[in-house]
């Protein structure tokens, strides 16, 4: 039952009043283009010659799965997350992202611990035995929270932008300026934070390789979820709420 949670999580925000129309559940369409395109790619790296050792394909592929079903959450909760200023919803999107995010990590890896996966995340004594793959486990969901941080920051920095020219286009060049700009900024507060930790022994080169890494899983979850808001007014309008953008009445035009 454990791999099931998080949809049937998403199932019952469904269920909110704000999403009761037919229009909110046009949200299982990215989901399932994102969950059978990485089941395919699954497949494939399983493969002996991809070189990744078996029990690390799951907890991989469950990354940006985990990731699509933040961001569904999100636009399903988008509407309760706009406050009064735009700090507030920044806050409220990266709590709703870090908390599905982590859930759904969790509860699709499985964490190597049999009927427990979940209630067991919290119990140190037993961090050696997550994920399947030994002491490597939890360092696994370092990953999806700092890609929950990216894709809040993204958004509030494309929301911040778009507050002055409420185009698409304009949407668009900011997202792909921003995304790089956090990516990069994240990884280097990692470089330095290990530099930190351990003076001299560290290379900026893997910290730069993270950072396309988490440019790459962001953008390929994120597409599928904008083009649905490009396509669905419900779903425009969740989008605008993370973004914190209110569109103004359209200028009368005066007799001539």
């Amino acid at each position: 039952m454990a791999p099931l949670l998080p949809w049937l999580a998403i199932l019952a925000l469904l269920a909110l009043k704000p999403n009761r129309g037919w229009s909110a559940w046009w949200i299982w369409l990215p989901l399932a283009v994102l969950a059978a395109g990485l089941h395919w790619l699954g497949v494939a790296w399983q493969t002996p010659s991809s070189g990744l050792p078996e029990e690390m394909v799951g907890p991989l592929l469950a990354i940006p799965l985990a990731l699509a079903l933040g961001l569904a959450a999100l636009w399903l909760l988008a509407s309760h997350l706009r406050g009064r200023n735009r700090l507030r919803t920044f806050l409220g999107t990266l709590f709703v992202l870090v908390v599905f995010v982590v859930f759904s990590f969790a509860a699709t890896a499985g964490w190597g611990l049999g009927v427990e996966p979940i209630s067991s995340l919290l119990d140190p004594r037993r961090c050696s035995a997550t994920a399947g793959v030994g002491e490597l486990g939890l360092p696994f969901i370092v990953l999806p929270v700092l890609l929950a941080l990216v894709v809040a920051a993204t958004l509030s920095l494309c929301g911040l932008a778009c507050q002055w020219r409420q185009r698409p286009w304009w949407f668009c060049l900011w997202l792909f300026l921003s995304l790089p700009t956090v990516c990069v900024a994240v990884s280097a507060l990692l470089h330095l934070l290990c530099r930190i930790a351990s003076p001299g022994t560290v290379d900026y080169d893997p910290s730069l390789w993270f950072g396309l890494l988490m440019v790459g899983v962001s953008f390929a979850t994120l597409l599928p979820f904008l083009i649905l808001s490009s396509a669905s007014r419900f779903h425009r309008e969740r989008l605008k709420a993370v973004l914190h953008v209110t569109l103004g009445a359209p200028r009368a035009i005066g007799a001539a």
